[in-house]
C-alpha cells in the first residue's frame, strides 16, 4: 500500500526520460534527465541525449520533438551518447545516488522508465542491471501517480493521472516533454502533494 508522504525526504532525485516509444520490451530511451533536490531546493539538474539503435516511432516523435536529425545536431552543444554508454551513465548515476540515501520521483518511474532501462540494458549489454550494482528492487520511488491515487483513490474525481494533468491540478509549471523539466515537474508536484497532506503547511524535515 502507498504511503502519504507528509514530509520531504532530505535527498531526492526526480527522474524522467524521453523514449523513442510506449513499449518497454523493444524501444529506448533518447534521453535521461536528472534533477537533484535538498531539503526541497533545486541543487543541481542536467539531462543527456541518446542516438537511438531504432527508429522513432511517429507518435513519440510528436509529442517529444525529437528527431533523428534532432539528435545529431544536439552534438554541438549538448551531450549526445551511444545507446551503450547512455545505459551505463544512466545506471551509474542511479547508483551513486542510491547509495547516498536519495530517493527517486517520477511519475509511472518504476512501471515505464526503470523497466525500459532495466530490459535495455539486459537486451543490450547482456547483463542485468544487479549484476553491475543496480538492484531496482532496492531503489526508494515515490511515484507521484501513485501518491496522488492514495491522497485521492476516487477515479471518477481524478479519472487521468500523467504528469501533466498531475501538474494541471497541483499547478505546477509542466516539463513539456523534456527529460529534465519532466524530472523537475514530478518533484515540484511531489512538494505540493505534500503540502496538501499537512493541510496546506510544508514540511522538509528528513523522511
Amino acid at each position: 500500500m502507498v504511503k502519504k508522504w507528509t514530509k520531504m525526504p532530505e535527498l531526492v532525485v526526480g527522474f524522467d526520460t524521453e523514449t523513442t516509444g510506449l513499449s518497454v520490451n523493444y524501444e529506448r530511451a533518447l534521453s535521461y534527465g536528472f534533477c537533484e533536490y535538498r531539503f526541497g531546493t533545486l541543487v543541481a539538474g542536467f539531462q543527456f541525449f541518446v542516438l537511438p539503435d531504432r527508429p522513432i516511432s511517429e507518435g513519440a516523435r510528436r509529442v517529444h520533438g525529437l528527431s533523428l536529425e534532432d539528435l545529431e545536431a544536439k552534438r554541438a552543444t549538448e551531450e549526445v551518447l551511444s545507446v551503450e554508454a547512455g545505459l551505463v551513465r544512466a545506471s551509474s548515476l542511479l547508483t551513486d545516488y542510491h547509495r547516498r540515501g536519495a530517493y527517486v520521483v517520477g511519475a509511472n518511474v518504476a512501471r515505464f522508465d526503470l523497466e525500459m532501462l532495466r530490459r535495455s540494458y539486459q537486451a543490450v549489454l547482456g547483463r542485468n542491471l544487479a549484476d553491475d550494482g543496480l538492484v531496482l528492487e532496492a531503489l526508494r520511488i515515490i511515484d507521484v501517480v501513485e501518491h496522488d491515487l492514495a491522497i485521492e483513490p476516487e477515479r471518477d474525481l481524478r479519472p487521468r493521472r500523467g504528469l501533466e494533468q498531475l501538474c494541471r491540478h497541483y499547478r505546477v509549471s509542466p516539463g513539456g516533454h523534456d527529460a529534465l523539466n519532466d524530472a523537475k515537474a514530478s518533484v515540484e508536484v511531489l512538494k505540493e502533494q505534500v503540502i496538501f497532506n499537512n493541510m496546506g503547511q510544508m514540511s522538509l524535515h528528513l523522511a
